[in-house]
């Protein structure tokens, strides 16, 4: 009986197995299939039938109420009006096509197949039914079952317009789309197939023409010696002669014919491979591998591999990520002031009285100029020198104090040479300089037009440009100036580029803010473009205890985007992304669309001065890593020391704005050159990205426009929180310390005893007194914290005790006790 039992079980789940694929929606999906092609072969029939017996039945068409009309259509009343309605009416020979699709479709459902597959064969029948009903219908005042009554006044709509010629014209246009979409025509298969033909006409005449000699160079085959003379005399001969003369010596050896047809394409390529070839008739079951190894079976996999990602995008398209926020609008630029006043203003005199000052100057220590040019800017102008020759640029550029004081104006700053030019350039400030508004800057074809990852509108150069650079290229960017200089309007001008260019799916902030007033306006966007801790109330960050716990987060969410990127075998967040919007990566797997991650830091001198190492370490981690999976940092500070800003945090910080400076020292503490001292300030700054400088006046944006900004995002529809960044566990405060009494260590009691005895609360001690491993004395340690009787981890400091002898000990093991 057991084993009878034994043997029932397995039939069971079988059982069930077989009849749970008979489910409601698959029955569904059987009848509506086997419907389809019985109506399939209805029509099928019908329309061959209207064919033989059509012109009768139209005429009883018009009574068809009657029960006993003359059809002699194979499907009776309803074949006769099925057909006149499709073929006469409709599209004419075209409407097979009908049959064919309802057909696969029906077969499709049957055989449970992804019906979604049929999308492109429904796609391009009916294009063809189309093409070939107006095609047909030139013929409609003849035979009007060709085009039928669809096609025939489409053909003369169309002819209304493009005349007879055009529709002709219009109509092959589409037939040659079909050819080269569907069914993969290229010149390059038609020329491929003509060559083919003339190659197999040449090997079935060969035999029969050329049987001497193909006797005798078959004699040359057997002695390598004497291939050497009829090699060269074949190269004399064109094309045609060289094609038969190297196919003769094959003609009996079946294997290698394949081989030689690609051979006949010049002469040279001909030379290279009949060498070989001589040379392979030796060993012919070697020749027979090449021959197998000459079909290429990889290209029609990879066309195949191609087809189906088409597919795959076809029927469920890429992935949007900005879908949650789809009706999210972009802030328009009239949100913003427009500070200029028409543009830079040039006064000639100016201009004039400048240049005769610098010729002056350097013609009284003997320095001839052969051509000056000016080039104005917002702030600035550029005046270009070319000297004499024979003229050292060290001495011109020793003249910088003695042409500062000939021109009576602050910053001269002199570039000797500039890079790419054969000039020297002396940048000297105009007396009325002209603002640079954010509106102009926002609004300009450069900006808008940037196909960049993080565009970012700096400001203008001196020759009036809008420059714009890309925060995913730098990878980081360090600001530095003297107080008042224009820092924090420069990170209002930097966070104001990214709210106008990027969608708020695609980057988010993370706000350092430790004066608690610069970037406070950006609170109202909380939910659509900030990052914050899970635990914190507020997203951006004025307190510096919790900037060490978001700096960590960011370098935990740093090594999963990492890991994201190991699974997915990509390199960049880029390229992680891209495919991710073609569904390549499933989101089951723990894969997600990453958005850029920008780091704020307005004031990175205090958080060094408050937290010290525990802020360097993450911040160094953030700057060697971080750029590949898309966390860029941007870190303002007022004088990028040593103590301050680290050499290895330096390194990775190519990318640097400075604007100005009181001493030369700072300028080279920031650029590692000298030139932010000559600044003039109010947003005049200097740009480096590892090369060479260049001079912008940095877009100026005030308060009320960030305000007005914020305002019109944060009055959108925004997503349920701000984006949340993984929880950082410490190794001091994230250990889970367990409350449960039941589960405490046996020695729990005498490592209570022994800490409150020393009144020094250290696992060491434990370890020592009690003779136990570290794992077990800390463990002990951890219990002890979770009671109440030490204190919490103080780093190097040894922890606080809580119970001051061993009497308070006991009373508090009776409380506890009594309590439970």
């Amino acid at each position: 009986m057991a084993k009878a039992k034994k043997e029932i079980k397995p039939t069971e789940p079988e059982e069930t197995n077989f009849l749970s694929r008979f489910s409601p929606s698959r029955q569904q999906k059987i009848t509506i299939g086997i419907l389809l092609v019985l109506i399939s072969i209805a029509f099928g029939l019908s329309f061959i039938s209207y064919f033989v017996n059509g012109n009768k039945d139209q005429s009883e068409l018009g009574n068809f109420t009657s029960r006993n009309p003359d059809i002699q259509n194979w499907l009776g009343k309803f074949g006769a009006f099925v057909s006149d309605f499709f073929i006469y009416k409709g599209f004419g020979v075209a409407s097979f096509l009908f049959v064919r699709l309802l057909f696969l479709t029906g077969a499709y459902l049957v055989l449970d197949l992804a019906v979604g597959k049929l999308k492109k064969t429904w796609f391009w029948d009916i294009f063809v039914i189309i093409i070939l009903s107006i095609l047909f219908g030139f013929f409609g005042n003849y035979l009007p079952e060709l085009g039928g009554v669809i096609g025939y006044e489409m053909n003369l709509f169309s002819q209304d317009y493009i005349g007879k010629s055009g529709t002709l014209l219009a109509l092959i246009f589409g037939i040659v789309i079909y050819f080269i979409f569907k069914i993969k025509v290229s010149p390059d298969k038609i020329k491929g197939f003509f060559e083919k033909t003339k190659n197999d006409i040449k090997e079935e005449l060969k035999p029969i023409n050329n049987t001497s000699s193909t006797y005798n160079l078959e004699e040359f085959a057997t002695d390598e010696a004497a291939e050497l003379p009829v090699k060269k005399f074949e190269f004399q001969s064109d094309e045609e002669d060289l094609g038969e003369i190297t196919l003769k010596p094959v003609s009996q050896f079946e294997i290698n014919k394949e081989s030689l047809k690609p051979t006949i394409s010049n002469a040279s390529e001909l030379i290279l491979e009949t060498t070989i070839k001589e040379e392979i008739l030796i060993d012919n079951n070697y020749k027979q591998n090449e021959n197998e190894f000459v079909i290429e079976k990889v290209e029609e996999e990879d066309i195949v591999e191609e087809n189906l990602a088409s597919r795959l995008v076809a029927d469920f398209g890429e992935f949007d990520p900005t879908l949650d926020l789809s009706n999210f609008k972009f802030p328009g630029i009239d949100l913003l002031k427009d500070y200029s006043s028409g543009g830079i203003t040039i006064n000639q005199e100016e201009l004039e009285e400048n240049k005769n000052k610098i010729v002056e100057t350097l013609r009284n220590y003997k320095i001839e100029i052969a051509q000056i040019k000016a080039t104005v800017g917002p702030s600035v102008t550029l005046y270009e020198i070319v000297p004499e020759a024979g003229i050292r640029i060290s001495k011109i550029k020793s003249l910088e104090d003695d042409i500062a004081l000939s021109l009576s104006a602050l910053g001269i700053r002199i570039i000797a040479p500039i890079p790419g030019k054969g000039t020297i350039g002396i940048e000297v400030p105009n007396k009325n300089p002209s603002m640079v508004s954010m509106k102009s800057v926002i609004g300009s074809a450069k900006f808008q037009e940037a196909e960049m990852e993080l565009p970012i509108a700096l400001g203008k150069t001196i020759s009036n440009e809008t420059f714009v650079v890309d925060l995913a290229k730098m990878p980081h960017l360090l600001m530095a100036g003297a107080t008042g200089q224009g820092k924090s309007v420069g990170l209002n001008a930097v966070l104001t580029s990214l709210l106008y260019k990027k969608h708020p799916a695609e980057v988010k902030f993370v706000l350092v803010d430790p004066k608690k007033v610069e970037l406070t306006l950006f609170n109202k966007i909380e939910r659509h473009y900030l990052a914050k801790l899970p635990d914190t109330d507020e997203a951006i960050i004025t307190d510096n205890a919790k900037v060490v716990a978001t700096l960590n987060s960011l370098c935990v969410e740093m090594d999963n985007r990492y890991s994201l990127l190991k699974d997915a075998m990509v390199r960049n967040i880029k390229e992680y992304n891209e495919k991710f919007k073609q569904r390549k990566l499933n989101p089951e797997a723990g894969h997600r669309f990453l958005p850029y991650i920008v780091l704020v830091v307005d004031e990175f001198a205090d958080l060094i001065m408050t937290a010290g190492k525990e802020v360097e370490l993450p911040i160094a981690r953030l700057a060697q890593l971080a750029r590949a999976i898309g966390i860029h940092l941007i870190i303002a500070t007022q004088r990028p020391s040593v103590n301050v800003i680290t050499g290895m945090i330096k390194a990775n910080f190519p990318a640097r704005i400075a604007f100005r400076v009181t001493s030369k020292i700072d300028s080279r503490t920031i650029l590692d050159s000298g030139g932010a001292d000559q600044l003039i300030g109010r947003g005049d700054m200097l740009f480096s990205n590892g090369n060479d400088l260049v001079r912008v006046q940095c877009a100026f944006v005030d308060t009320p426009e960030v305000e007005k900004i914020t305002e019109f995002i944060g009055s959108q529809k925004a997503y349920a929180t701000a984006y949340l960044l993984p929880e950082f566990v410490g190794e001091d405060s994230g250990i889970q310390l367990d409350m449960d009494i039941s589960e405490r260590d046996t020695l729990f009691r005498d490592a209570a005893e022994v800490i409150v005895t020393a009144q020094q609360g250290s696992a060491s001690l434990i370890q020592r007194k009690l003779k136990l491993g570290y794992n077990r004395a800390g463990r002990l340690i951890d219990q002890l914290e979770a009671a109440g009787i030490v204190g919490p981890f103080e780093g190097s400091k040894a922890r606080g005790v809580n119970i001051p002898d061993l009497v308070a000990l006991e009373q508090f093991f009776n409380n506890e006790k009594n309590n439970n």
